[in-house]
């Protein structure tokens, strides 16, 4: 078995990974760790390995959604690459705890900026990660939780590279934006049709196809775009 990969950062230029390579990190981090806050610098990147991250918004009263998730196909802190103050007004939240690939900014921002070919990889990525954050909106508004519960356990599995993670309903639905009752209705839906299992905050997905055939379209347009933009099977 390979060991895990980010595959984005697999398709980095050999040239300029081979210079960046003296600067990357192996490092672990935990759930619920905080990668930045909003109003942070940014002053590393991290290339997920086998954590997930989502990336999140917080409201006045302190309701919590999720706007995007970062696993192994992306990279925490491309707002680094878009000028200004390199700040972000979102938080990153580790979802699922495990490893990733941790580089300073400087180094490869001066690849970004001395390189096309690596420039034309992440700002594509960056479409592809405003593609994603459009779609989910969309996603969240018209289609029904069912559907939205099946494409985001996708979604986690694709970027955990694992059909195995741990995930309580009260996360998921903090996630989601709704009510923890309506995941366990959901989630004991999904088991009885033999898609999942779950149990003492692990979730195991039994049978991916049926999975998908039960999420909404979003998870294939993503994957498509992802795929188009970015060559990511």
């Amino acid at each position: 078995m390979q060991p895990p990969q980010n595959r984005l950062l697999a398709q980095l230029p050999r040239d300029v990974y081979e210079r960046i390579k003296p600067d990357l990190n192996l490092v672990s981090f935990s759930r619920d760790e905080v990668i930045h806050r909003p109003g942070d610098t940014i002053r590393h990147f991290h290339f997920p390995l086998t954590c997930m991250v989502s990336v999140t918004v917080r409201m006045g009263d302190g309701r919590t959604v999720e706007a995007g998730a970062i696993g192994s196909r992306e990279v925490v802190g491309i707002n680094a690459f878009m000028g200004g103050r390199e700040t972000t007004q979102t938080e990153y939240i580790v979802q699922l705890p495990g490893e990733a690939m941790k580089i300073a900014a400087d180094p490869l921002k001066i690849e970004f900026n001395r390189n096309t070919e690596m420039r034309d990889l992440m700002l594509k990525y960056t479409q592809a990660y405003i593609a994603q954050i459009s779609q989910n909106v969309a996603c969240n508004r018209l289609h029904t939780l069912e559907h939205r519960c099946a494409r985001w356990l996708l979604e986690v599995r694709e970027r955990v590279q694992s059909d195995d993670f741990p995930l309580t309903q009260e996360f998921i639905a903090q996630m989601l934006g709704v009510r923890r009752s309506g995941v366990s209705v959901v989630a004991e839906a999904l088991k009885e049709k033999g898609v999942i299992d779950y149990g003492r905050g692990q979730i195991k997905i039994t049978d991916a196809q049926a999975l998908e055939n039960l999420s909404c379209e979003c998870y294939m347009v993503l994957k498509e775009e992802y795929n188009r933009l970015l060559g990511l099977q």
